[in-house]
């Protein structure tokens, strides 16, 4: 059977490996794990891998992935990333175990949700620590508490942090340390005992390898050191982990030698853009079958370093292939390995093929 292009190969047997590195460094400092596939759009193969490594529970910010993380039997905790919706209330307080909140309303929500199911809800209060994103300001965190405690079919178990995704602040001891200080207050205003601390993502396993992490920060949301086996602070590779975990493979539809910079008067792209060229003369150019409709065509990184991305539109990625070390020809497969943001897209596009390899 000839592999269809573009595809998406997954290697869970070597993410496992790395997810196997990164939670012995959690579990050694004492916190439990949230093992987070949603840029593989919690793939199977990859969700079963996580948790053969020893994650303590699933996580994922789409109720979609987190119902179908459920199918799969895990028997463990589901945790839901984002921000609850009000209008899926019913279906999050069904599938997810633990939500993240950050207002006294969508608690509520919860709170009424779970009332009308018969169940009993998880939630973690998060704090903003300064990265602006999801967040009660630290100085209304204890108010919020102490209302929390008193709904019905709700249980508030712990406070949270995110950090280095919308600011890009770097979790650091003071941060850190406040948000400790913010669970103290939070459990003297509700007299609730609140035990885990979500001392945040991958960001924060620097500051846990440094031996610097507070003893009391105890659990950690963990997907793309994992999965890429990178240092999210600045893309370099994560000591002991592998990086060839995921692949993208596209095909040569069509290979000409023409000029590097366009002829004629020019306008915007059809992406609103005004694009400057630099003009390296005539060069061989190939154009593959996926767009940015598929991925962030800046994302994708060749395999073969005499290859250059050029640019894309919504349905092709045009390549400089002038000083390619590979075979180049009308058919042939390029491979890249795309970034977080290029998987992300190309885990969620219908028209890229996803393949396990194995080994």
């Amino acid at each position: 059977m000839i592999a269809q292009t573009p595809r998406l190969e997954l290697y869970p047997d070597r993410i496992g490996e790395n997810a196997k590195i990164v939670y012995d460094l959690c579990h050694a400092h004492g916190a439990t794990v949230a093992a987070v596939a949603k840029v593989t759009c919690a793939n199977p193969s990859v969700v079963h891998a996580m948790m053969r490594a020893g994650a303590d529970m699933v996580a994922d910010s789409r109720i979609q992935n987190l119902m179908s993380a459920t199918a799969l039997g895990l028997e463990r905790p589901s945790m839901l990333l984002r921000i609850p919706t009000p209008s899926a209330a019913h279906d999050i307080v069904r599938y997810a175990d633990i939500t993240l909140n950050s207002s006294l309303g969508s608690l509520q929500v919860l709170s009424e949700a779970a009332r009308m199911l018969g169940v009993t809800h998880e939630a973690v209060l998060m704090i903003d620590v300064g990265d602006l994103r999801e967040g009660v300001w630290p100085d209304h965190a204890a108010k919020v508490a102490k209302a929390a405690a008193a709904l019905p079919n709700l249980e508030l178990v712990g406070v949270g942090a995110n950090l280095a995704c919308y600011g890009g602040v770097i979790p650091s001891v003071e941060n850190m340390r406040l948000l400790v200080d913010v669970r103290n207050e939070c459990r003297d205003a509700s007299g609730l005992e609140l035990p885990l601390i979500s001392g945040g993502n991958s960001s924060s396993l620097p500051l846990l390898a440094s031996g610097k992490m507070p003893a009391e920060i105890n659990h950690f949301r963990i997907g793309e050191t994992v999965i890429l086996g990178s240092n999210v602070l600045d893309r370099s590779d994560w000591p002991g982990t592998r990086q060839d975990t995921v692949r993208l493979v596209a095909e040569i539809v069509e290979l000409e030698r023409k000029p590097s910079v366009p002829i004629g008067l020019r306008a915007q792209n059809a992406f609103g853009e005004t694009v400057e060229f630099d003009d390296r003369g005539t060069r061989l150019r190939a154009i593959c079958n996926i767009g940015r409709q598929d991925t962030s065509v800046d994302g994708i990184l060749p395999q073969d370093p005499g290859i250059r991305v050029i640019g894309g539109s919504s349905d092709h990625l045009i390549l400089d292939v002038e000083d390619a070390t590979t075979p180049i020809h009308l058919g042939a497969e390029v491979a890249f390995t795309p970034n977080y943001g290029a998987l992300l897209g190309l885990s969620t596009s219908p028209y890229v093929e996803k393949i396990i390899r194995r080994g």
